[in-house]
């Protein structure tokens, strides 16, 4: 059988090959399955998607209509996916619902120590024969405090890393972590965490109770030299409301990894192209704002794991079985 798979990079397009190599031919595609690309699954009855793909009411009925039966998404999220029009229609879907969360931790340190150090300044500055230190100071870490909504698998990895660095823990999620709760995490409501916080990390899914979970009021109740970190889901900021506090020159540093309205933007060359998100256009102009373009998950490590699970994603839809990784299941 031979698998369609859409928005495959280059780094993942011979690692899903040699993954399905001896079972299944795969077909990888650059492009980000869409309105406008769903109609070249036609005849496919397996198709993988990425994160950022369009998995609403119409791409799917176009994908139903052309043969399409099962979804393998690359991705622990599945928020672009209309479960209820894929039951429905019948169609089997399929996710990720674990890889490395080291992977996430560690990018979401690297934009905190990002901004906090001003490295992205300061490696510009070097390669422009600048060498003045003005303006680069940033703060220890150590004895600091780091607050962290959603202490899962990602949320702890990232606490573990702050504990190593000597830092207070507090955490907001549903339930405790008993692992975080050794390293000597406080649990507290979100706005104690808010108000308390000298680093905030983001590690929670994006539902539609988190949806804009960091609104203007949480915003508010942040500290002035606060650094916020966001490797999670871009829905979960305001981001106008956050451009607003920017441009009331609060917050020593914002790390992003995701954005609100990054499909149709993120993993695409727009580099020659007007801007047309003027909430993008002026975020990504503040000199304490580090943004990256979805990148967290993108280790060796973690994309290889994706890989697999995709691997038996697909051959349990085609031997009828379910997993933990099922969301709508065979018919």
């Amino acid at each position: 059988m031979e698998i369609l798979a859409f928005g495959v990079t280059a780094d993942e397009k011979p690692l899903l090959e040699r993954a399905f190599a001896g079972e299944h031919e795969v077909r990888c595609l650059d492009v980000f399955l869409s309105e406008d690309t769903a109609p070249i699954a036609a005849g496919y009855e397996i198709v993988s998607s990425s994160v950022n793909a369009d998995l609403g009411a119409r791409v799917l009925n176009t994908l139903s209509a052309g043969g399409t039966k099962m979804i393998a998404q690359r991705s622990t999220g599945f928020n672009n996916i209309d479960l209820d029009v894929a039951r429905r229609l019948n169609m089997t879907v399929g996710r990720v619902s674990y890889y490395s969360p080291y992977a996430v931790a560690e990018f979401a340190w690297t934009l905190a120590m990002a901004v906090n150090r001003k490295v992205v300044r300061a490696a510009i500055r070097t390669r422009d024969f600048d060498f003045r230190l003005n303006g680069l100071m940033g703060r220890d870490f150590h004895g600091r405090t780091a607050g962290i909504l959603g202490t899962g698998k990602i949320g702890e990895a990232f606490a573990r890393i702050a504990h190593g660095f000597g830092m207070g823990l507090l955490g907001w999620d549903l339930a405790p972590n008993p692992a975080c709760l050794e390293l000597g995490m406080t649990y507290v409501d979100k706005e104690e965490l808010l108000a308390r916080s000298d680093l905030i990390s983001l590690h929670v899914p994006l539902l539609e109770s988190t949806h804009h979970l960091i609104d203007a009021a949480a915003l508010k109740a942040m500290r002035d030299d606060a650094i916020l970190v966001n490797s999670s889901r871009g829905g979960l900021i305001d981001t106008a409301a956050l451009v607003d506090e920017l441009r009331a020159g609060r917050f020593t540093g914002i790390g992003l990894d995701v954005y609100e309205a990054e499909a149709g933007v993120f993993f695409l060359d727009k580099s020659l192209e007007a801007v047309e998100d003027d909430t993008l256009a002026r975020l990504v102009t503040f000199p304490h704002v580090v943004m990256t373009s979805h990148q967290a998950y993108y280790t060796a490590d973690a994309v290889g794991q994706i890989i697999e699970t995709t691997v038996r994603n697909v051959a349990d839809y085609l031997a009828g079985r379910r997993s933990e990784n099922t969301l709508v299941p065979s018919p």
